[in-house]
């Protein structure tokens, strides 16, 4: 009786796989794309990741002393010295590249790869890259972060940094999408927007915002966006007294922040909250509230008349 015979072990690799690589959004989307067909395959593998996006992970320099008996490079271009290293390192591999670009046919790259899948090759017409098939996954929140540089004013009742250095670990551990934003305008610096439109036009398509700015907050609740707000001063300052003036109840003092107090208001923003933004944003758009313009004409007509 013959005994059945081990398929050989499968190590994927990419330019994610190196120590100093990039992990991209497309070349990951494509490793899942392979993921997908070998697992209804049947097939068994591995992930090598870098140790710098991934450093709990497999590793290239464990994979190399394990019985490899195939070794597939996932996507980006073919070239270099990282990848010459990697046909040496795994000679004993039989070597496929898929969903890679070929730029110099007869570079050692390239010609280590017993078998290549190319997406785009000199002489060949183009194949759709694999991250257009992968498998897809449900939306995660987007989220904009207003958090404030400097306001020194405050003195020593000033929590300014260490309410960012505690909302930026807090928002690493989310899965969401975060977008960095500023309400400061320029017309020089393409990071920043030119007019208040167009941030306005961001934060409307935003699902929440995490801010310990006063203008953070009210300019999300205008667009209709829940915000997480955070007031940097102790004992509450111009952020607390903004949220009291717009019947805004997602504040977390700085004295009391902590994770519990932030998931808490995260959770409500995402549900509820997405609600209450909305209707103090009609509320703002039908002039409902005082904001002090009334009293500025009734202060200059009165000084006039004097």
């Amino acid at each position: 009786m013959h005994q059945e015979q081990r398929q050989p072990r499968i190590l994927l690799t990419g330019w994610f796989s190196f120590p100093d690589g990039e992990a991209t959004a497309g070349d990951v989307l494509a490793l899942h794309r392979v993921e997908e067909v070998l697992r209804r395959a049947g097939l068994e593998y591995d992930v090598a990741w870098s140790p710098r996006f991934r450093p709990e992970a497999l590793h290239l320099d464990a994979a190399a002393h394990e019985p490899y008996g195939w070794l597939v490079f996932v996507c980006g271009p073919l070239y270099g010295p990282q990848i010459e290293e990697l046909h040496r390192r795994f000679a004993h591999c039989v070597r496929i590249a898929v969903g890679v670009s070929v730029i110099d046919p007869g570079s050692a790259a390239v010609t280590g790869f017993d078998h290549v899948i190319a997406r785009d090759a000199p002489g060949a017409g183009p194949a759709l890259d694999l991250a257009a098939h992968a498998p897809a996954s449900p939306p995660r929140p987007v989220v904009g972060v207003l958090l404030a540089q400097g306001q020194y004013e405050y003195g020593q009742a000033r929590r300014h940094d260490v309410v960012a250095k505690e909302v930026a670990s807090w928002l690493h551990g989310k899965d969401c999408a975060r977008l960095e934003l500023e309400t400061r305008l320029g017309t020089h610096d393409r990071r920043l927007c030119a007019t208040p439109a167009q941030l306005h036009s961001v934060l409307v398509r935003l699902d929440l915002v995490v801010t310990d700015r006063l203008h953070g907050l009210v300019l999300a609740l205008r667009a209709g966006t829940p915000a997480l707000a955070v007031d940097p001063v102790e004992d509450g300052a111009k952020v607390t007294a903004q949220a009291r003036a717009c019947d805004w109840p997602a504040l977390v003092p700085a004295e009391r922040l902590d994770a519990a107090e932030l998931d808490r208001w995260w959770q409500w923003c995402l549900t509820s909250g997405r609600v209450a933004a909305r209707r103090i944003r009609d509320a703002f758009a039908g002039g409902t509230g005082r904001d002090g313009a009334e009293d500025l004409v009734t202060v200059l007509r009165q000084g006039r008349a004097g």
